[in-house]
């Protein structure tokens, strides 16, 4: 069973940046595709970015291509989020989410993910 843990969320100004890390435990985080998802008060969850197994492939959504970066460190079983010239637009709940089937290779949909993590508040004032 694996379990994820965020870190990294709180309150910036627009412009500013945040890292988001994801610390995964009970699994190892090359053998799972991991994404990042958010969910903005009285919205849906939606799919923010997601990189696979290795590392090598990345995929953004278009509202956070060319401002948000994902990357992995399989030696850490961590996954970060780094986000650039953030808009009040991005303020949500982040979530973590690790999928060890191997049927996409950087999965979009939230159908697709096994694991989940609590959650982490992001801010974003004008």
């Amino acid at each position: 069973q694996v379990q994820l843990v965020e870190s990294g969320g709180g309150l910036v100004q627009a412009g500013g940046s945040l890292r988001l890390s994801c610390a995964a435990s009970g699994g190892t985080s090359s053998t799972y595709a991991m994404g990042w998802f958010r969910q903005a008060p009285g919205k849906e969850r939606e799919f923010v970015a997601s990189i696979s197994r290795s590392g090598g492939t990345t995929y953004y959504a278009d509202s956070v291509k060319g401002r948000f970066t994902i990357s992995k460190d399989n030696a850490k079983n961590t996954v970060y989020l780094q986000m650039n010239s953030l808009e009040p637009a991005d303020t949500a709940v982040y979530y973590c989410a690790a999928t060890s089937s191997s049927t996409v290779l950087v999965p979009t949909s939230i159908r697709r993910y096994d694991y989940w993590g609590q959650g982490t508040q992001v801010t974003v004032s004008s």
